[in-house]
């Protein structure tokens, strides 16, 4: 409902409901299981077996299971209908509105381990009324001879899950106003990204050699505890202009991805052609260059990365990484590697990997030493 005023000055007012049904929480289910269907083949046409009675959104309600289909055309066919018994003494509602689904109960199970299953109730409308004949259900639930041949019968049985959802009542609620204008989902990164790009109004400069990156030190101080005293420690000196920072250990490539990482909060990603080989180097320098800048989420994603690039012919150089910059997480999956008596057996027996080991982590030579000794035993 909405209202306009007319005239000039005068506010324009807008409103909107909806109509919400309110219904029982949870997911209500009853498994009505059938034991010896062949038995159950001989009932004819439109007869039916009644489930027990059971209890759903406080009213009484059973299934009937009609084998032989509940009229000509569905002969071939498995019905299934859920009746209300009872309407709860407490409703004073002249009819009684629900929803419910038959399924096999394979069929939920699998849905539940794909972690994809659909709605316990297909809805449609307000639900069903259930007056006289108070039933809903399907008539043509499976064909008889597509069930004997299916999984779901084993040793002459099979269950079947009924979900129901009683709707007790409508409602109207005030809803937000319908808008034609759409608003975009926040985009800063793209923003941050641009401003690292064009450097406009930058104030500090880092050259490696001949490359240089202009930056926003306050960008770089807010992410970098380290960034953050050499440009605002106590002990600094307000410096005004431009300053210029060189750096002589840090590769241009890497120190590039680092500040990406800093103004985005997204790792870069190598291009196609650079292959695996690439990123696996370019996740060591960066996880070094993230320690010493003390930017602990871009550590931990190095540290992943590098998990999955362990085998034979690095995991040397990235168990002396871990131990050296204390990749607690990175270490634990390469002594995982190393568990193998096969994997553990070709590294010791590679000098290349052994020497480089003993002299850049002789305290990990001695975890190793015990490791191997424990699998000769």
């Amino acid at each position: 409902m909405s209202s306009t005023a007319d005239g000039g000055g005068r506010k324009r007012s807008r409103s909107a409901s909806a109509i919400v049904a309110n219904t029982a929480t949870g997911h209500p289910h009853h498994i009505l299981r059938i034991d010896g269907y062949s038995r159950t083949k001989g009932i004819p046409t439109s007869a039916c077996i009644k489930s027990r009675p059971f209890i759903v959104g406080g009213h009484c309600w059973h299934i009937d299971y009609h084998p032989n289909g509940h009229n000509r055309d569905t002969k071939d066919y498995i019905s299934l209908f859920l009746l209300l018994n009872e309407a709860a003494p407490s409703s004073t509602a002249k009819e009684v509105r629900a929803q419910q689904r038959f399924r096999f109960v394979g069929e939920v199970a699998a849905e539940e381990e794909d972690g994809e299953e659909p709605p316990a109730v297909v809805a449609g409308g307000g639900g069903e009324q259930l007056r006289e004949p108070p039933q809903v259900g399907n008539g043509r639930f499976v064909r008889r001879e597509d069930l004997e041949k299916s999984e779901h019968l084993k040793n002459n049985s099979f269950a079947i899950r009924c979900d129901v959802i009683v709707i007790n009542e409508f409602r109207t609620e005030d809803d937000e106003a319908a808008t034609f204008v759409p608003v975009h989902p926040p985009d800063l990164r793209r923003h941050l990204d641009d401003l690292l790009r064009t450097g406009k109004g930058t104030d500090v400069v880092f050259e490696f050699g001949g490359d240089l990156f202009t930056v926003y030190r306050c960008v770089l101080a807010t992410w970098s505890p380290v960034f953050a005293m050499e440009f605002f420690g106590a002990m600094k000196e307000r410096q005004s202009g431009v300053v210029l920072i060189r750096i002589d250990d840090i590769d241009a490539q890497v120190f590039n991805a680092l500040l990406h990482f800093i103004y985005t909060d997204l790792f870069s990603e190598m291009s196609e052609d650079g292959g695996e080989e690439e990123e696996d180097v370019m996740a060591q320098y960066l996880l070094v260059a993230a320690d010493r800048y003390n930017l602990h989420r871009l550590k931990l994603i190095c540290e992943y990365k590098l998990c999955k690039y362990i085998d034979v012919s690095t995991m040397a150089i990235i168990l002396a990484l871990a131990e050296q910059h204390h990749c607690y997480g990175l270490k634990k999956a390469c002594f995982c590697f190393l568990s193998s008596p096969a994997n553990l057996k070709v590294v010791v027996a590679s000098d290349n990997s052994f020497d480089h080991l003993s002299k850049s982590c002789p305290s990990v030579m001695k975890e190793l030493i015990v490791m191997l000794g424990t699998l000769l035993e």
